[in-house]
């Protein structure tokens, strides 16, 4: 994620109330567990930010007209690169979702309600290419693999190989096990390769020198 933009009425959430929704949205949405490298979460932990908002002004178009903080409503707006959109949509709506549940929970209010009302929207929207800037520069999709991959990818040579689980590859770009099947794959050297997504495939492709042209199960 870029930025993780949350918008409650006024009033709604105390001061802590925010500042622990925020923070458990980053902890939730970059778990560190065994499905990323933690010099990855590093990574994309240094890039992602989460703003919450309170509107001056918030009109809900249901009639009667209704008070949006009595229950409280949520919208919740998610940016990402456009390319990552469709494979993260699901489980960033399924996963926010619930982390606003947990905080109706907390307050002592039904955390069930934001699954039964639409009293909580999340928006992902992604950012198309050449509308990124960092480093004070223009990054597209793969110059933003290459920038949080990096430090996993230049610690590789001091760390000790993963165990190979038999049903299991590790993304060399990004640590991700992911299985044996899966159709992003790359021969290189004599030994197979297995990749989460079609950058990381292609961000392995271009370190070594590797023509995609004839492969199959790359991803935009």
């Amino acid at each position: 994620m870029l930025l993780i933009d949350v918008f409650v009425p006024g009033g709604a959430l105390s001061e802590d109330e925010r500042q622990v929704l925020g923070r458990r949205l980053i902890d939730t949405l970059m778990v560190e567990d065994d499905s990323h490298a933690m010099e990855i979460i590093d990574a994309q932990r240094l890039i992602t930010q989460v703003l919450v908002h309170e509107p001056a002004t918030w009109i809900l178009g249901q009639r009667p007209a209704a008070d949006p903080a009595a229950p409280p409503r949520y919208l919740v707006r998610v940016t990402v690169p456009a390319s990552w959109r469709k494979d993260v949509c699901e489980h960033m709506v399924k996963t926010i979702t619930g982390i606003l549940a947990e905080t109706e929970r907390e307050a002592g209010r039904d955390p069930e309600r934001v699954r039964r009302e639409p009293h909580a929207v999340i928006l992902v929207e992604g950012i198309t290419e050449g509308g990124i800037g960092i480093h004070g520069r223009v990054m597209d999709s793969m110059d933003l693999t290459e920038l949080v991959s990096r430090p996993y990818r230049d610690g590789a040579s001091d760390r000790e190989a993963p165990p190979q689980v038999d049903d299991k590859l590790i993304d060399p770009i990004c640590g991700m096990s992911v299985d044996l099947d899966t159709p992003l794959t790359l021969v290189h050297q004599g030994t197979l390769y297995g990749f989460c997504h079609g950058l990381c495939r292609r961000a392995f492709a271009d370190e070594h020198g590797l023509s995609l042209s004839r492969q199959h199960g790359d991803a935009p």
